[in-house]
């Protein structure tokens, strides 16, 4: 069979490749082919919102479920990382919380010489991207393919909530993505009509079977970028280990959306890494790039749960026979408690006098939200996640072989630095702050974790150690930058080789501060601009408010 070639091949029908997928497809002259190792969307857990704890407590048809390398700081424990697989990746089974971190994030990245990408630069490729439900202003969009709706904060203990925040002394902030991020308020989320709005139902649903231009390959697990004369010049792919590969070529470029953990990966398998980690497992070295699969961000969790004196949470709606009626009322409706994310409220905080922006990160979960939905509450309850927006531990992701079944080593490195401890440490006590506030007295019915036998700093960091988790925003292992040393350059291209870009969260330098959904199909907006010379948006520069009101 003769090998079918197309303009642009795609690797991965995650949240990137399926906005590139959908721009470069609209020009009917633009062949495109997107290769994707999981299956199509069709899970009715995947659309219903309520869903997300089903996808995400093990592998599954749309869970890689990964495990990290022991960590070193962590009680030498291995931890587990759910990532997105199929059509729209992690946007497929993450929470639906919409947040682009704070505009000083990627000020940081113009400032690392990565012109273009700064907050006035990426502005309007978020916009673009956006149905904001109130409609445009100056920070969202009003037509884009990805609707956003306000949560309804449904439960009193989201009120109670944001107002504890305010008790407490902290500011209150009613757009978390608009003038001001920091404060205790309501979120924002990829909800539309009851349905999760993943980057799958944004960009790649709507023109599925449309176009005659662009070719989708599910369930083909890309073994290798084809590179001949130093240029990216196809994939190969197979279905399952042991079975014959099959190959496509790219006319104009290879790109690669397989994220944080993949991306590294394909390229490693590829050749493109560090050359004696790849002599040593048998793989030619096509571009010595040492700094692959390094860099590796992601956002330590951890939780502080609480009885609830009333039956208001997840467990009181859905527990017995009502876990029938859920079902019945969502597909009839796509109204009710399968229509919630249960984490509709949530807050940016400093740990510390001094900071520009903020370092923490709360969700507030009406619910008992423990050990990635594997825990089943017996009671009502309600979670605070806590999380450390930037930290200084840098880890990896490397092959542990030449197979590409073969999971790679993640090792995030977690805690590695006295600041990481102090800030989630210090998280561990605001939370606890908040939660003694008049506002929630009358729904918190007493500490369940960490349990009032963890007071001291000492015990509090023990308890991180044993309990932290992965909040799911890996980044990094294939940053941009503006110096050779950096894999791929300002233009996501990979460095050292023709015809071969990266554009997922894999690229970004630095961690932003927040969930990072948003941001990654904001990368892949201005990549497509970037893969089709296109012009890209003129800056925009809203009035930001300069200290919390």
């Amino acid at each position: 069979m003769s090998t079918e070639t197309f303009d642009y091949v795609i690797i991965g029908a995650g949240s990137a490749g399926c906005v590139l997928a959908n721009r470069l497809s609209a020009d009917p002259s633009i062949r495109v082919c997107l290769i994707e190792a999981g299956k199509k969307d069709t899970s009715l857990m995947v659309r219903m919102p309520a869903g997300v704890g089903s996808l995400i407590k093990d592998a599954n048809d749309h869970n890689w479920g990964f495990w990290s390398e022991p960590q070193a700081h962590m009680n030498g424990r291995k931890l587990y990382w759910p990532r997105g697989k199929g059509w729209g990746g992690s946007s497929s089974i993450n929470g639906m919380v919409y947040i682009r971190g704070h505009a000083g994030d990627y000020d940081q990245w113009g400032q690392m010489g990565l012109k273009g990408w700064s907050y006035a630069d990426v502005l309007p490729y978020f916009k673009r991207a956006e149905t904001y439900e109130r409609g445009a202003n100056d920070f969202h969009g009003g037509d884009g393919p990805l609707n956003v709706s306000e949560s309804p904060m449904t439960s009193p203990i989201y009120k109670a909530f944001v107002e504890a925040g305010r008790e407490a002394g902290y500011p209150v902030t009613n757009d978390f993505n608009g003038a001001q991020q920091e404060g205790f308020g309501p979120y924002q989320r990829t909800i539309h009509k009851g349905e999760r709005w993943s980057a799958s139902f944004a960009y790649l649903r709507p023109i599925e079977g449309k176009r005659p231009n662009l070719k989708v390959i599910s369930t083909g697990l890309v073994t290798r970028v084809l590179i001949e004369g130093g240029r990216a010049v196809g994939a190969e792919f197979t279905e399952a280990r042991g079975q014959a590969a099959s190959s496509v070529r790219a006319a104009r470029e290879v790109i690669v959306c397989a994220g944080a953990v993949q991306s590294p990966q394909i390229l490693q398998l590829s050749g493109i890494g560090d050359p004696e980690a790849l002599k040593a497992l048998g793989i030619d070295v096509k571009v010595a790039s040492p700094n692959v699969g390094k860099n590796l961000q992601d956002h330590l969790d951890v939780t502080v749960i609480n009885r609830m004196t009333q039956p208001l949470s997840a467990y009181s709606l859905q527990k017995g026979i009502k876990k029938l009626f859920v079902g019945i009322q969502y597909l009839a409706t796509q109204k009710g408690a399968g229509a919630d994310n249960f984490l509709q409220a949530g807050a940016f905080l400093k740990s510390r006098p001094g900071l520009e922006m903020p370092d923490i990160q709360l969700h507030a979960v009406n619910a008992i939200m423990m050990d990635h939905a594997n825990f089943t509450p017996t009671e009502d309850g309600f979670t605070i996640h806590a999380c450390q927006l930037r930290p200084e531990s840098r880890g990896t992701v490397m092959l542990k072989s030449a197979d590409p079944f073969d999971h790679p080593a993640i090792d995030p490195n977690y805690l590695a630095t006295e600041e990481d401890r102090r800030a989630m440490r210090e998280a561990v006590k605001m939370v606890r702050d908040v939660i003694r506030q008049a506002s929630l007295k009358p729904y918190a019915a007493g500490e369940i974790m960490p349990g009032a036998g963890v007071v001291s700093d000492a015990e509090i960091d023990a308890f991180i150690r044993e309990k932290g988790e992965t909040i799911y925003h890996p980044v990094g292992t294939v940053a941009m930058g503006a110096n050779a040393s950096s894999p791929v350059d300002g233009d996501l291209k990979v460095r050292g080789i023709e015809g071969l870009r990266v554009v997922d969260a894999s690229v970004m330098p630095t961690l932003i501060g927040g969930n990072t959904n948003a941001p990654t199909i904001m990368v892949a907006e201005k990549a497509a601009d970037l893969i089709l010379g296109a012009k890209l948006l003129p800056p925009e520069e809203p009035k930001r408010a300069l200290a919390p009101v």
